[in-house]
C-alpha cells in the first residue's frame, strides 16, 4: 500500500499517527490480527499497540476475538464521513445501477486516489465469474481503465510521484487487491494518452485474465474528473471489442444524465450531526479515568475530526471542524496538520476536505462483512446474558433459514445449526418475519405455506394465525409455546434496516423448565431488543453505502 514517507510536521500529533498506523495494518490483514502481530507490522512497541487498541476498543472501533483484535462496523463512519461528503454515491449510485439492470454486467464508480484508483460504488451481477473488488479497495493505475482517464488529466507532480512509486514496487506488490503483475514502463503514458484522445478507455484482463472493463470519466462543470463508471465483463461473454461496441453508447448516455445531475443537483442540506459522546469533553474524561494511562486521548480526538464532514459538510473551515467536534482550536487545528500530512484531509486555502485515503481505515474488509457475520459478536452476549442459545435468521421463500447460531452448552438444548430451515408461520422467527411484511403479502403466504403441525400445540388455523402476526406486528416480538417441539420455547424481535424495513430476526430458545412464559417476556426481552438495537446500528452504519448481504 503507498506511504508517505515525509518527515511529519513539527505540530504532528505522534498518537494520532501511531493509532492510524495499527487501524492501516489491521486493514491489510483484512480486519483482524494479533496485538503480538501489530506490534511487528508496525514497529511500535507492544505496550503502544495495547493502549491504542484499549483507546480504539473504547470508542467502538475494535472488539477482542479470543487473542485477536478485529475491526467493528462501527469504523465504516469514518469512509461513511468520505462517501457522504462527495454526494457521490447517494446521486450518481442510481444511474449506476439502472445502468447494471439494463446491460445485466457489473458496473462500478472509482475516484482517483493519486497514483491509483479507489471503488466507491458497485452493482454487481452474481455469476460464477464475476467482480470481487470491494468498495474502498485501492488500485493502481496502471493496472486499470480508470487509471488511463484518470492519468491522462494528470500535473507533472502527479507522473513523477507515479514513477516513484513504480520505481520501489513495479509489481504492485503493495496492493493487496489484485495479483503481482510486471508492466511495461511505457504502458501508462501512451494508454492515458490514446484515452484522452477517445475520451474513454479499456482494461483488456490488465488486473487478471479473464476480466475486461470500459471506462468513460464523470467530469464536472468545469471540466475536472470526479470519477470514471466502467462496465465489467469477462471474455466469456465478451472481447475487449465486442463490449466496447455493446455498451459504450448506453455506457455514454448515462455518464451524460450523470453529468447533468451534477450541474444542476441542489445544494444538499447539511445533515444534522448526533450528538456522539466520542466528540464530547465529557466522553473523553469518562474514558480517561476508566483507562487511566491505557485511553490515547490525542487519537480518540484526531479520529473524531474525520467525522466532522459528510453530506452537505465537504468543505469546512477550522472553526467549523472545531465546533462539529467540540475541540479546542489548537487541537482542532493539530488533528487537521497530522491528518493532512498522511494524505486522510487536503486543504483549500482556509477549508479542508476529506480524500479518499480515508477508505484505508478498515472500510474494504468491513464492507464484505455479511448481516450474519455483523451479528455475531451481539448474539454471543445475549447468549451470554440469557444463558440460553442465540440466533439470526432471515425468509427463505416460506421458511426461516438460520444464519447466525451462538449455541449455549446444557443437559439438554436445541440440536439447531447454520443453515437449517423450519416453516415460518411456526417459529417465533418466522412470525417476526411475516408480520414485517405487508399484509397482503403476508396473507397470501399464509394461504399457500405447508401448516402440517409439529407437536400438539401448534396452531394451524388460518384465520388464528393471522390474528397472531397482526399482534407480533403491534407488539414487535413473537412468543412461540411448544409449538416446534415439546418442551420448546422461544422468543424473537425484528432487525430492520436504515429503511425501516424488517430484514432479520433474533431470537432465545429455552427449555419450558427454565423459564416461564412471564419469565420470557420480562427477562429475554428486553436483553432481546438490546441486542436487536446493536445490530441494527452497526447495520445502518455499514449499510450505509454498501449492500449488505443477510444470507450467509
Amino acid at each position: 500500500m503507498p506511504t508517505d514517507d515525509s518527515p511529519a510536521p513539527a505540530e504532528a500529533v505522534g498518537p494520532l499517527i501511531r493509532g492510524i498506523g495499527v487501524l492501516r495494518e489491521l486493514t491489510e490483514a483484512d480486519g483482524r490480527q494479533s496485538p503480538g502481530g501489530l506490534s511487528r507490522a508496525t514497529g511500535l512497541a507492544r505496550s503502544t499497540v495495547d493502549r491504542v487498541a484499549a483507546t480504539l476498543t473504547r470508542m467502538g472501533y475494535l472488539r477482542q476475538i479470543g487473542r485477536d483484535v478485529a475491526l467493528t462496523p462501527r469504523l465504516m463512519e469514518l469512509g461513511n464521513a468520505y462517501l457522504g461528503a462527495t454526494g457521490l454515491p447517494d446521486l450518481l449510485g442510481p444511474h449506476a445501477d439502472r445502468l447494471a439492470d439494463a446491460l445485466d454486467e457489473s458496473v462500478s464508480i472509482a475516484v482517483p486516489d493519486r497514483d491509483g484508483i479507489r471503488f466507491i460504488h458497485q452493482a454487481t451481477r452474481r455469476r460464477a465469474l464475476s467482480l470481487t473488488f470491494r468498495i474502498g479497495d485501492l488500485l493502481p493505475a496502471e493496472r486499470t481503465a480508470h487509471g488511463q482517464v484518470f492519468a491522462a488529466d494528470w500535473t507533472e507532480e502527479e507522473w513523477a510521484h507515479w514513477r516513484e512509486r513504480r520505481a520501489a514496487d513495479p509489481q504492485n506488490l503493495r496492493f493487496p487487491a489484485i495479483p503481482p503483475f510486471r508492466q511495461s514502463a511505457d504502458f501508462l503514458a501512451e494508454a492515458s494518452a490514446v484515452a484522452r484522445a477517445r475520451g474513454w478507455a479499456v482494461d483488456d484482463q490488465m488486473i487478471e485474465p479473464g476480466l475486461i472493463a470500459l471506462v468513460v470519466p464523470v467530469r464536472d462543470s468545469q471540466g475536472r474528473q470526479l470519477c470514471g463508471v466502467s462496465v465489467v465483463s469477462h471474455t466469456s461473454r465478451h472481447s475487449a471489442r465486442s463490449l466496447r461496441e455493446a455498451v459504450l453508447p448506453t455506457l455514454r448516455e448515462t455518464v451524460a444524465a450523470m453529468e447533468y445531475d451534477l450541474r444542476h443537483a441542489p445544494p444538499t442540506e447539511p445533515v444534522q450531526r448526533p450528538a456522539d459522546v466520542a466528540g464530547s469533553a465529557a466522553w473523553t474524561e469518562a474514558s480517561k479515568q476508566e483507562l487511566d494511562r491505557h485511553f490515547v486521548e490525542a487519537l480518540a480526538r484526531g479520529l473524531t475530526v474525520l467525522t466532522a464532514f459528510g453530506p452537505g459538510r465537504a468543505e469546512l473551515p477550522l472553526t467549523a471542524v472545531a465546533e462539529a467536534t467540540g475541540l479546542a482550536r489548537a487541537t482542532a487545528r493539530r488533528a487537521l496538520i497530522t491528518l493532512e500530512h498522511l494524505g486522510y484531509v487536503t486543504a483549500h486555502g482556509r477549508e479542508f476536505s476529506l480524500t479518499p485515503r480515508v477508505l484505508d481505515l478498515g472500510f474494504a474488509p468491513l464492507a464484505d462483512q455479511p448481516l450474519s457475520r455483523i451479528a455475531e459478536p451481539h448474539l454471543a452476549d445475549l447468549a451470554v446474558e440469557a444463558q440460553d442459545s442465540a440466533s439470526l435468521s432471515v425468509l427463505t421463500g416460506d421458511d426461516i433459514q438460520y444464519t447466525a447460531r451462538i449455541a449455549v452448552r446444557r443437559v439438554m438444548s436445541v440440536n439447531i445449526t447454520v443453515g437449517t430451515r423450519f416453516p415460518a408461520f411456526v417459529t417465533s422467527l418466522g412470525r417476526v418475519l411475516l408480520a414485517g411484511l405487508p399484509p397482503a403479502e403476508r396473507a397470501a403466504r399464509l394461504q399457500r405455506a405447508d401448516r402440517n403441525p409439529l407437536t400438539s400445540h401448534t396452531v394451524t388455523d388460518p384465520a388464528r394465525l393471522a390474528q397472531l402476526l397482526e399482534a407480533v406486528a403491534q407488539d414487535g416480538y413473537a412468543l412461540v409455546d411448544e409449538e416446534v417441539e415439546e418442551g420448546l420455547r422461544s422468543i424473537a424481535v425484528p432487525v430492520r434496516d436504515h429503511t425501516g424495513r424488517v430484514v432479520a430476526a433474533v431470537n432465545v430458545a429455552t427449555h419450558a423448565g427454565h423459564r416461564s412464559l412471564a419469565q420470557c417476556r420480562e427477562e429475554l426481552l428486553p436483553a432481546l431488543r438490546t441486542a436487536a438495537a446493536r445490530i441494527e446500528n452497526d447495520l445502518h452504519t455499514s449499510g450505509r453505502y454498501v449492500r449488505i448481504a443477510t444470507a450467509s
